[in-house]
């Protein structure tokens, strides 16, 4: 048979396991993983959106507020802001053990105003304003950075490895749970192409499912910001931006299918393999440099357009240690992740060769 034929058959067996893998009740929780950021993030947007509607009629105008300084009175801020949209005053009467009362202690009073933009936080004691600081209802650039660690951090590392595990390892240990893999080994087709066609189709669903949570989570985080700044991201790095996010989630999903659809076939218990990989996977950061490239996480985080944000105030030894190792260049690490993904696809291939189906052992 040449090797048009067999694409044919790939594709057609591809094609036939794609509701399957779609709509398994196995796969239903890897929606729920891809979706889980968006609705944090629209979360977000609506608390935005509400604080917003509701703060705008009492807005206060910014040079007002600005030219407010440390040592004024509160009276005399109300004079000039006017009524604050929050003010709560704090007071309490300390005791002496023997019941007689303490000197009053210094009233404090926070004030809350809002000019449009940023919403203002000034604390008085005993009526002077002690400290005053403001910030931004929404900031698109700390709201792009929050986007970029929920993205390496709970995409990457959870969302896509767990979804992997769960669509690939079922490809064919599942099919042996439902006792239905010997019809495809009686369909007139080489077992190397059923491999190809079923790793096609897991590949197909897994890339659609969380390229797809991982746009809708982006727009999430555009919705409530600034248009005047979106439209301006989107002239300079916005496509550039959404194409590498779903490049790194794409060739996540071809790495982490591969090692799963190998280990759903070289071992009897695939959930083995699978926390030692998540243990691995989990403790990359803290690896020395070399160990690091021994890592999907590593190809892939490296695409990514931001990098994940890092605690400052952590202990230096631990962030000398968190520190990643130098990132490849972009070809390397797509070039590497998909020779890499080419031979544990080979190893699979040999194996599915060899398998034996017994139900009555799994």
């Amino acid at each position: 048979m040449n090797t048009a034929a067999r694409m044919r058959q790939v594709w057609t067996i591809a094609r036939l396991q794609l509701r399957r893998v779609f709509f398994s009740r196995r796969s239903f929780w890897v929606y729920f993983l891809a979706l889980f950021p968006c609705v944090i993030f629209i979360g977000h947007g609506l608390d935005v959106k509400f604080r917003r509607q509701r703060w705008s009629p009492r807005a206060t105008n910014p040079a007002v507020i600005e030219s407010i300084r440390e040592g004024d009175t509160d009276e005399d801020v109300i004079k000039r802001a006017g009524k604050p949209i929050n003010d709560n005053t704090y007071g309490r009467r300390r005791r002496r053990g023997n019941g007689a009362e303490a000197d009053d202690e210094p009233v404090r009073r926070h004030m809350m105003y809002f000019d449009g933009n940023r919403r203002w936080d000034l604390d008085f004691e005993a009526g002077i304003l002690q400290r005053k600081g403001n910030r931004f209802l929404v900031n698109f650039e700390e709201d792009r950075k929050i986007f970029a660690g929920v993205f390496q951090y709970f995409f990457l590392r959870l969302a896509i490895f767990f979804g992997c595990l769960g669509i690939f390892m079922n490809l064919f240990r599942g099919e042996m749970l439902d006792k239905t893999l010997h019809f495809w080994f009686l369909a007139p087709a080489r077992r190397e192409v059923l491999l190809a066609g079923k790793y096609l189709a897991g590949l197909i669903a897994a890339v659609v499912i969380f390229t797809a949570g991982a746009a809708l989570s982006y727009a999430a985080m555009l919705w409530p910001q600034d248009p005047a700044q979106v439209d301006a991201f989107w002239r300079t790095q916005g496509l550039s931006h959404i194409f590498w996010y779903g490049a790194s989630a794409a060739l996540g999903c071809v790495g982490y299918g591969s090692v799963f659809l190998a280990a759903g076939l070289l071992l009897r218990n695939p959930i083995i393999p699978a926390v030692v990989i998540l243990l691995w996977e989990g403790v990359n950061g803290i690896l020395p440099a070399a160990l690091q490239k021994i890592s999907v996480l590593y190809y892939v985080q490296s695409l990514c357009p931001i990098p994940a944000p890092t605690d400052e105030h952590a202990p230096v030894l631990i962030r000398l240690l968190m520190s990643p190792a130098e990132p490849p260049s972009t070809a390397v690490a797509v070039f590497g992740l998909l020779g890499v993904t080419t031979l544990v696809l080979w190893a699979a291939s040999r194996a599915v060769r060899r398998l034996e189906i017994n139900y009555g052992v799994d």
